[in-house]
């Protein structure tokens, strides 16, 4: 099923998911992507669901970037140039892929990677070399290429960036500042993915690349509704809410691509 299939119902849900989407991005500081993708693959073909949300993840972490200083946009630009750049050739090479891949797989790896970021999250199943984070070695610039270049063909091909997400969450930085980062990190990864996404046919028809366009509008109000929100939800509300609702998404996928359900 495509977007432009879908009755007027369901294109309200899609816009309701990436309202939801936004606001748990703008409280939690991630997880656009995630839920967004995860809860729209349920609804299109995965393929479509990961192109649909380019634009308005893009929008999203413009946003987001928004809130850093100058100094601190500087600073971390400096500090991460590295990680960014090998993170977009990688998203290339992830991209290139996306259109190979048949829908039902695609949806059960979705799935898989949903609930594994649900694990990874809760600490019940480590992401692999996450437990040599605290290295220098991983914090150096060879280290953040190979990082890099492996999370961009991972988040290219699903927009899950959960590797970047853990990689960056082990520099101690603040939550505003990580935030931020984050932000910068996908701005820079997704800027170049409304282009290459064209330029490889990933779209399946203008008017789902309009309505990508359109979906700016919810993501945005969304982020805006989150950072209200943002000091006054405590953390373990934070963690609850999301791995809560990534958990439902996972099982979903994971079930409808084996034909359960």
């Amino acid at each position: 099923m495509t977007l432009a299939s879908l009755p007027p119902a369901t294109v309200a849900a899609v816009g309701l998911v990436v309202l939801v989407a936004g606001a748990t991005n703008g409280v939690a500081g991630f997880g656009f992507a995630v839920v967004g993708t995860m809860a729209l693959a349920t609804l299109v073909d995965p393929a479509t669901a990961v192109v649909f949300m380019i634009v308005p993840i893009f929008a999203v972490n413009v946003s987001l970037v928004s809130d850093l200083s100058r100094e601190e946009l500087r600073s971390c630009s400096a500090r991460f140039w590295p990680l960014i750049a090998a993170a977009l050739v990688g998203t290339v090479v992830g991209m290139a892929a996306l259109q190979r891949v048949p829908a039902a797989p695609l949806r059960v790896g979705l799935g898989v990677l949903t609930l594994g970021f649900v694990a990874t999250a809760q600490r019940a199943v480590p992401v692999p070399g996450m437990d040599s984070f605290d290295g220098a070695a991983l914090r150096s610039r060879p280290g953040m290429v190979g990082v890099g270049g492996v999370s961009g063909v991972l988040f290219g091909g699903t927009n899950v960036g959960v590797q970047l997400i853990a990689y960056l969450r082990s520099f101690d930085l603040s939550h505003g500042l990580f935030v931020g980062v984050v932000a910068l990190v996908f701005l820079g990864l997704n800027g170049i993915r409304v282009a290459i996404a064209g330029a490889f046919g990933l779209y399946p028809s203008t008017a789902v690349a309009a309505a990508s366009v359109v979906a700016v509008v919810p993501a945005v109000a969304g982020v805006a509704v989150g950072k209200r929100l943002r000091t006054s939800v405590t953390e373990r509300l934070r963690r609850l809410v999301v791995l809560g609702l990534l958990t439902l998404v996972g099982v979903r996928l994971v079930t409808g691509g084996l034909g359960i359900a």
